[in-house]
């Protein structure tokens, strides 16, 4: 499941809104919904949150946080670590074959040890 699949099937849940209600609401099929709740399928156009945060009321802060966690849905990431050192790329590489093992304890002290790094200058 994505950050987005989570908060939009929290959504229906709160609300008590059927999967194939909401579908219809947005005119997609609930078999698209559903994948995107479950993480089968990419994240979700700008439009789709758009649609997704009037048909809920959604508006400010809650909105804002609904398109934030539909931009860090894609289920299917890719490292580029071309120029980096050898042992960036080595982390790369166990991180794509250990992750589906990493505990929740795991990743929140990764997410917790990135959360140090210095902010990215534009």
């Amino acid at each position: 499941m994505t950050p987005f699949g989570a908060r939009l099937r929290a959504l229906r849940a709160e609300r008590g809104v059927a999967l194939k209600d909401l579908a219809a609401a947005l005119q997609v099929s609930a078999a698209y919904l559903s994948a995107l709740e479950h993480g089968r399928r990419g994240q979700p156009s700008a439009g789709l949150v758009h649609q997704v945060n009037e048909f809920f009321g959604l508006i400010w802060d809650d909105a804002e946080e609904l398109a934030r966690l539909a931009r860090q849905s894609h289920p299917r990431v890719v490292l580029e670590t071309g120029g980096l050192s050898p042992e960036a790329t080595a982390l790369a590489n166990r991180l794509a074959r250990d992750f589906r093992r990493l505990t929740p304890d795991a990743i929140t002290n990764i997410e917790a040890a990135l959360d140090k790094l210095p902010k990215e200058r534009r």
